[in-house]
């Protein structure tokens, strides 16, 4: 009925705001039954909204895939700022891997790629299908990768074979590390912001062999897998009010005192009323 994928830009409370009144306008008579958040900040946004569900990527990823590809083997993810692969077997997860450290693999070293070469985002990956003769771009880390390019654009590479380049680092990079000691089974799903580059895709076919699956909503896949989770939960819940977009909410966080532990509380609030805190790791009182 209404979908959206847009930029957090450092800003999740911000965002979903956004968020919300573009989903109100594509579709300004649904009625929300119930909410699901998943990602990063889905314990934040999931305050935010009183959501009727808040889950772990893995969980959300594998249901919102296992609706769409019953069949799935393996699921290959690069989001915006992590990575990960989730395995799959009789349609249950038999193990996963993530890669929140190193940017190399994800689509923010995409992006900040694409503005160093003052092209889209969007572009790359027509550009790496027509490039004929790939750059070799090093995969092992960000600092590596973008050295690395300053070398090759200075020696004379064509931006066409520089993306090309960067869109084969960022599957070796994956497979390298996401994937390693990993057996990657075919059916093969590729969801996240980046399977809808082109030049990613065929980088990943190249290297395993093997036809992989892109759904026209694999950036959604997450978000999906959230709606149904949530979805199957029983919920009496009223109408969501939009009026709450209009509201502030904070976060603060302070150092707890009440034990030598000294935990790290974040407190979230709308206005005045704290909706809830996390970051408590001991039995001790919040001082």
């Amino acid at each position: 009925m209404a979908s959206a994928y847009i930029w957090t830009q450092g800003d999740p409370i911000g965002a979903v705001k956004r968020l919300l009144n573009i989903l109100r306008r594509q579709a300004p008579d649904a009625e929300i039954g119930s909410i699901g958040t998943t990602g990063s900040a889905r314990k934040l946004i999931g305050a935010m909204l009183h959501a009727d569900v808040v889950k772990n990527e893995i969980t959300a990823h594998a249901v919102g895939t296992l609706s769409r590809h019953a069949d799935v083997r393996t699921i290959i993810e690069i989001g915006g700022q992590d990575s990960k692969i989730i395995l799959i077997e009789d349609g249950i997860v038999k193990d996963y891997a993530m890669n929140t450290l190193c940017a190399a693999g994800t689509g923010a070293f995409l992006s900040s790629q694409a503005k160093r070469l003052e092209i889209p985002i969007e572009a790359m990956g027509d550009m790496a299908m027509q490039s004929q003769s790939p750059a070799k771009i090093a995969a092992r880390c960000t600092v590596f990768a973008e050295s690395d390019m300053i070398h090759k654009a200075q020696a004379g590479y064509s931006k066409m074979d520089l993306v090309a380049g960067l869109c084969r680092a960022v599957a070796a990079n994956y497979l390298n590390n996401v994937g390693k000691g990993k057996q990657i089974v075919s059916p093969i799903v590729f969801q996240g912001g980046v399977s809808k580059n082109k030049g990613v895709l065929a980088a990943f076919q190249e290297e395993l062999g093997e036809k992989i699956h892109v759904d026209a909503d694999s950036h959604l896949m997450g978000a999906l897998g959230a709606a149904i989770l949530s979805q199957k939960k029983t919920t009496h819940r009223k109408p969501f009010d939009f009026s709450m977009l209009q509201m502030e909410y904070v976060t603060r966080a302070h150092i707890c005192s009440g034990c030598t532990n000294n935990c790290e509380i974040v407190q979230f609030y709308r206005g005045d009323t704290l909706l809830d805190s996390w970051g408590k790791r001991c039995e001790g009182s919040v001082g």
